[in-house]
């Protein structure tokens, strides 16, 4: 199981803006995506949180664009778990270009865990967040993935 997920995928030509590059909107719903899915290879599914009756939302996003994406682009994003506190979580991530070896965008989003019910925050239990390796560093990350500086 990966402290570091990587998910690669190539930018459609629906993302794009009317500035030509990748709409900002675009960011955040692949965050969305890539979350879900190192949950699920960590063996939480969005299936398993409806057994329990929990969940996740967002607190808050923050991105910092460095560089354009365009239509065909091969990006990978990287995202890995930072901490855990009693409610909460946040989640780090990397866009990655590999053609011309560019990072274009760092993020992170805090996650808090909660009562689908009530809506309501929920301590995360341990058998949850044994499953995540922390990752405290964007250091490590840079560090674990070739070809990025």
């Amino acid at each position: 199981m990966p402290r570091i997920f990587v998910h690669t995928f190539t930018v459609p030509p629906d993302a794009i803006d009317v500035q030509g590059h990748t709409n900002n909107v675009e960011y955040v719903r692949w965050m969305q995506d890539v979350a879900v899915r190192h949950s699920a290879a960590q063996g939480w599914p969005m299936e398993r949180y409806a057994r329990t009756g929990t969940g996740w939302v967002v607190r808050s996003h923050s991105i910092e664009y460095l560089q354009p994406s365009r239509s065909g682009d091969v990006l990978s994003l990287l995202t890995w778990v930072a901490g855990f506190r009693r409610h909460s979580s946040p989640r780090r991530f990397l866009f990655w270009r590999a053609s011309d070896r560019q990072v274009l965008a760092k993020a992170e989003t805090l996650w808090v865990f909660v009562d689908i019910a009530t809506g309501r925050p929920r301590p995360i239990p341990e058998e949850l967040s044994s499953a995540f390796d922390i990752v405290p560093k964007d250091e490590d990350v840079l560090k674990a993935v070739p070809g990025i500086s």
